[in-house]
């Protein structure tokens, strides 16, 4: 009896240290993912069930998510520059590899290791593991900061810089613009959290900013020398042009985000159903899977969707906030920055409001090396809780 009893109280003290709010999010979003790559099928437009393959990789997600859950964030810590080197490889291989069937040219870029019909992308498991080092960097900093003056504080920039260049570099290189805004956004979120001066802060968003403004009017008024000094290519000025006046580019590079204007506009409040979906749009189960959501589930199902991203947001901000140790606190401070990034530019590229990148929505797009690497990052999140976490006597 007294066994039984022993073994019921460890039990329940295992399962307490579960996060369920995040694994009931994460299950919905699942759902949802599955459900509307579902209804994208019945298009006519697709000869494989990616539905099927979502739910395949939605189980080695979880799989993963739990897995990584039982594992310490002490070994994270110590093992994070082996971890990052492997990443920084992974990405150095890609780029300096011939194009074969192993590394091929998809969608004109080299970002992808092909295996028969599995397809790895190093640079979204790159993205965790640069936010691993940064937090790692940050911590290690105020650790052993003797001053609080603003040498420090450039010291610590410049080491956040040096870790930034190596991927950002590589993954530019492949011609994956996306990817590079997504690693200046995730290193923007973590110097705002690092406890660096904002006299330093404000001056460099205000030359990022300036510098955003150059280039927006330089391919506007003056592409040539864009082209010329930057080597920005053509179609990266047709993605500028199509966005500020889609109407005039609908029979080119307007004519997606023409279309999920009009799909998400004739959905209006209730949607026309799931299936129901008419306005055609090239690989909308991928980037453009909000405008299924929009035009078949309405402004109520959009509004659903968005709310359940905001409340996984709110429970990230939560954790952030009350976690006693500084590293993991900045860890879910940075994935922050990528998922607030990625669900803003995806949502807003379909409506108008920023450029088409070509960014996933996360959990609910289509995609294997993008879901298992944002699945991996919540299982670090899972395991901060499950090895931090002190229930209430």
């Amino acid at each position: 009896m007294q066994d039984n009893q022993g073994y019921k109280r460890r039990n329940s003290n295992f399962l307490s240290h579960i996060d369920w709010i995040l694994v009931l999010l994460l299950a919905t979003l699942a759902l949802i993912s599955i459900v509307t790559i579902s209804s994208a099928m019945t298009s006519g437009q697709y000869n494989t069930d990616f539905a099927v393959r979502q739910i395949l990789f939605y189980i080695l997600g979880f799989a993963s998510l739990f897995l990584i859950t039982f594992i310490p964030i002490k070994f994270f810590k110590n093992y994070i520059w082996v971890l990052y080197g492997l990443g920084v490889l992974s990405l150095l291989i890609l780029f300096v590899s011939p194009v074969s069937s192993i590394t091929p040219i998809i969608n004109g870029a080299k970002s992808w290791y092909q295996f028969g019909f599995i397809s790895i992308q190093p640079s979204e498991f790159m993205k965790v593991l640069y936010i691993m080092a940064m937090a790692y960097v940050i911590h290690q900093h105020n650790k052993y900061r003797i001053s609080t003056d603003l040498s420090a504080d450039i010291k610590l920039l410049f080491k956040l810089f040096l870790v930034s260049l190596l991927p950002m570099i590589f993954i530019l290189l492949q011609n994956d613009l996306g990817t590079v805004l997504v690693l200046i956004a995730i290193l923007f979120g973590m110097i705002l959290v690092s406890g660096i001066s904002l006299w330093l802060i404000l001056p460099t968003l205000a030359v990022a900013g300036t510098t955003g403004a150059a280039l927006i009017l330089g391919i506007l008024y003056r592409p040539d020398i864009l082209q010329t000094y930057l080597g920005v290519r053509p179609y990266q000025f047709e993605r500028i042009y199509s966005w500020l006046q889609p109407e005039m580019y609908a029979t080119e590079g307007g004519f997606q985000l023409a279309n999920s204007m009009r799909a998400i506009g004739s959905g209006g409040v209730e949607g026309k159903g799931f299936g129901q979906g008419i306005i055609y749009i090239p690989e909308n189960h991928t980037d453009f899977i909000f405008t299924i959501i929009g035009e078949e589930f309405g402004f109520l199902g959009a509004t659903l969707v968005i709310s359940i991203l905001f409340i996984l947001m709110l429970h990230l901000v939560r954790m952030a906030l009350t976690v006693k140790d500084p590293f993991s606190s900045y860890f879910i401070a940075g994935y922050l920055s990528l998922l607030i990034f990625h669900i803003f530019q995806n949502i807003g590229m379909t409506i108008q409001l920023v450029p088409i990148t070509g960014l996933p929505l996360p959990f609910l797009s289509y995609g294997g090396s993008g879901l298992w690497a944002n699945m991996i990052a919540m299982g670090i999140v899972m395991s901060i809780y499950f090895h931090q976490y002190k229930p209430k006597p």
